[in-house]
């Protein structure tokens, strides 16, 4: 019985394993990003937006200067990296030319539009959510053109 009970808890601690957490390298809910990330527009509180495919608000950070992330430790456990994998996917009303990616300190490769990395916020807890917009007068959602919406929801 009891050999039983330690091979239970040995397969449930493996498959929690598979599982994930959250860390830089994955979307919110700790789900690994898919084989390129990508980026579409959709509608929101704040006019059109750039979402992930699954129409999660995507998010800039104005302390990022010069095409590269400022973001870690503390500040990437509430604002997850839009971690591109092998190719960043320009989906409807993005412009394919904005798209590209910055590597990382931790050296994962994350998707930028224009200048600016992008983020999801922890906060958004489902698909349309645009929480994450003004925090702390430095977060705001990206518009299709690439510029920062900096106005209230």
């Amino acid at each position: 019985m009891r050999i039983r009970f330690l091979v239970l808890g040995a397969v449930l601690a493996t498959g929690l394993a598979a599982c994930g957490g959250g860390g830089g390298g994955h979307e919110p809910g700790g789900h690994a990003a898919p084989a390129g990330a990508g980026v579409t527009v959709s509608q929101s509180s704040l006019g059109p937006i750039l979402t992930d495919r699954s129409g999660r608000t995507l998010y800039a950070f104005t302390n990022d200067k010069n095409g590269g992330s400022s973001c870690s430790g503390q500040c990437i456990a509430s604002w997850p990296a839009l971690v591109s994998g092998k190719a960043v996917t320009a989906g409807a009303g993005t412009q394919k030319a904005l798209l590209g990616e910055t590597k990382r300190a931790e050296g994962t490769l994350q998707a930028t539009y224009g200048t600016w990395p992008l983020y999801y916020y922890a906060g958004d807890m489902n698909p349309g959510d645009v929480d994450g917009q003004g925090v702390d007068d430095v977060w705001y959602v990206v518009g299709a053109d690439g510029k920062l919406i900096k106005r209230a929801s």
